[in-house]
């Protein structure tokens, strides 16, 4: 996909206010993991940027080919992932890792990485940028656009598999799309990482943060089920499927990793956010018994070409691995809030 004619002489005056801001060729903007917290951008914008994302996507309007990787000890990875949105004159490509162990060895997050952000008319590099505030805020928000057309709307328990970073970001805004909750459990093989998100958590949450004793107590109880624990190279089903009746949304962050494969293909919707992804997927091993009929990509929902629940009867699963294209709609926009703010320090290039 590449800029219309059309969009050229707005992609223009863009690029003439970021020169002023920064010389194109000469600088570019570093911003830290904590630069990119304090850029102040809300909930809404982020799910906003992130369900245009998903429907250009889905609409073809973006170019963006399946993120590759590699895979250098057992169960960890490193995907390179760019992508160009025309409509959103953001270019760039996000370079992000995943060690499951750095914790317990190291001391180190276990997802880490870069961005860097082109000027899209020239490819000269205008931001390089830590990755992972811009990688949670936008995953959470995939969950929920997809809940927003997949769930029951009058929904009044949510369980949210995976304490971590992703799982709190998860949790944290989750009524604003179930905003009749009553009930929100939680589970994590590290009983601290439950107790500290409850503790963080509850006082800006109306319904009330359950930890549960099993993964089949969060289960049973749930209505809305959310996942966002290790991806591992094949699946390791902990979740049996006699827990898991009709009438569930199941939303995966984490691939197939959790679920056993009767429970994937007997779904009465199969969605994913990329076919051309989870075809990569299945190649590198990790949809070992394949991919069940997709019903729709994620953005063909949100974009309503697409009809997302429509009973209350249906179990849907939605598996979304995530994308780059959201990653550039989110990351232009911090880009041009620090520029505004002066966040950030310019170096020479």
């Amino acid at each position: 996909m590449k800029l219309s004619k059309e969009l050229y002489p707005e992609a223009e005056k863009y690029r003439e206010w970021v020169n002023n801001q920064l010389t194109i060729g000469k600088e570019l903007l570093y911003l830290t993991q904590a630069d990119v917290r304090n850029i102040q951008i809300t909930h809404e914008e982020i799910l906003d940027l992130t369900e245009k994302a998903l429907v250009a996507y889905s609409k073809k309007n973006v170019d963006m080919p399946a993120k590759i990787g590699i895979h250098p000890l057992h169960e960890t990875f490193y995907h390179a992932m760019p992508a160009y949105a025309p409509e959103a004159f953001a270019a760039g490509i996000k370079w992000g890792s995943c060690y499951p162990g750095n914790s317990r060895k190291y001391g180190y997050p276990q997802a880490e990485g870069l961005i860097i952000f082109n000027d899209h008319l020239s490819g000269i590099p205008i931001a390089i940028l830590d990755c992972i505030y811009v990688t949670e805020i936008r995953t959470a928000a995939v969950t929920y656009a997809s809940i927003k057309k997949l769930a029951n709307p009058y929904t009044k328990t949510f369980g949210m598999i995976g304490c971590g970073v992703e799982g709190r970001q998860h949790v944290k805004n989750i009524e604003q799309v179930l905003p009749k909750l009553k009930e929100i459990y939680v589970y994590d093989i590290f009983e601290e990482a439950v107790d500290h998100l409850i503790k963080d958590l509850q006082p800006g949450l109306k319904a009330k943060i359950i930890k549960a004793a099993s993964l089949e107590e969060l289960v049973r109880k749930s209505e809305v089920i959310a996942s966002a624990t290790v991806i591992t190279e094949q699946p390791e089903p902990k979740i049996k499927d006699e827990w898991i009746e009709g009438g569930k949304t199941i939303l995966l962050c984490d691939c197939h990793s959790l679920y056993e494969d009767k429970t994937i293909k007997r779904a009465d919707k199969y969605l994913v956010d990329s076919i051309e992804q989870h075809e990569l997927l299945k190649g590198y091993g990790y949809y070992p018994y394949g991919l069940p009929d997709i019903y729709a990509e994620t953005g063909e929902v949100v974009g309503e070409s697409k009809k997302g629940r429509e009973n209350n009867a249906e179990l849907i699963v939605c598996n979304n691995v995530g994308m780059a294209v959201e990653d550039m709609y989110v990351v232009r926009s911090l880009f041009d809030k620090a520029l505004t703010n002066g966040v950030g320090r310019k170096l020479p290039l």
